[in-house]
């Protein structure tokens, strides 16, 4: 059993708390109201097949590949590290992953939902190196065409910043994977390839990913003549890391030598990305 000590955060945006977001309350779970988020999802992704057109095979004009293009360049120019401390917490991440073990340090494999095995891994370890880093778990309602859900990631505390105050950093070590949508056109994946694989910023930063991300889809869609599903829009992607979570700042379990192919395949990617990254 893990033993977890949430802290509550409100988040930033989803018409939610947006200045003074952190809010410590020892040992308190924060109260989310997201219900039948899974079931309300799966439902709406079958009304898209359903409406959907089957479409004919994809195409795009030499106006559209400009539009993705202009989408790339924004996020190379969006994708660059802010500050001196998101740099030095960047080149850390990257050497923490590589430093996992595959058979050592995946917290409990069998159990493991998604990457919690790694995120499990990577904030003791972020720990160990002097940040005030934590697991985050964010959960929203169902609101409108919106539905509801939640995620799993890292977030950061940076004490005292230039202005006196704290920083928020956000962690995501699966990025893309947020992006990915069916039949893309060809321009749309590069702009997906021009993402960062590992996302390590500010939340500002993120949105600004975010927005370019939900424009892109949108694009892409409209080549296959596809409807814009609600789950792809930058509100719910938005809601992703900025609605309210518990922060878990303590994370004690059981190591197990057993395997988990879907963390195992993930850390092996990562780990290929990284690798590139530093050759670069």
């Amino acid at each position: 059993m893990r033993n977890l000590t949430p802290v509550a955060i409100d988040g930033g945006g989803m018409n939610l708390v947006g200045n003074n977001w952190l809010h410590r309350r020892g040992g308190v779970e924060f109260s989310c109201r997201s219900t039948g988020s899974e079931h309300d999802l799966a439902a709406m992704v079958s009304d898209f097949l359903e409406i959907g057109s089957a479409g004919s095979d994809s195409w795009c004009s030499s106006d559209c590949d400009s539009g993705f293009s202009d989408l790339a360049d924004r996020i190379s120019m969006h994708k660059q590290p802010v500050d001196q401390y998101e740099r030095d917490l960047t080149m850390v991440v990257k050497s923490l992953i590589l430093s996992i073990s595959e058979t050592s340090q995946i917290e409990k494999p069998d159990a493991c939902i998604n990457s919690s095995c790694i995120i499990s891994s990577l904030v003791k370890l972020l720990h160990s190196s002097g940040y005030d880093a934590a697991l985050c778990k964010s959960k929203w309602q169902v609101f409108g065409k919106l539905p509801g859900g939640e995620h799993e990631f890292i977030d950061v505390i940076a004490h005292e910043n230039k202005s006196g105050g704290s920083e928020r950093y956000i962690i995501d070590i699966d990025f893309r994977s947020h992006f990915q949508i069916a039949r893309a056109v060809k321009s749309y994946n590069v702009v997906l390839s021009s993402l960062p694989a590992i996302y390590v910023g500010t939340l500002t930063k993120l949105k600004q990913l975010l927005q370019i991300m939900a424009e892109a889809a949108k694009y892409s869609l409209e080549q296959n003549s596809m409807p814009f599903p609600p789950w792809r829009s930058f509100s719910y992607l938005e809601a992703k890391w900025e609605s309210p979570c518990q922060r878990f700042v303590t994370i004690n379990s059981a190591a197990s030598s057993s395997s988990h192919q879907h963390c195992i395949g993930l850390l092996r990617r990562l780990k290929s990305f990284v690798g590139s990254d530093f050759k670069r």
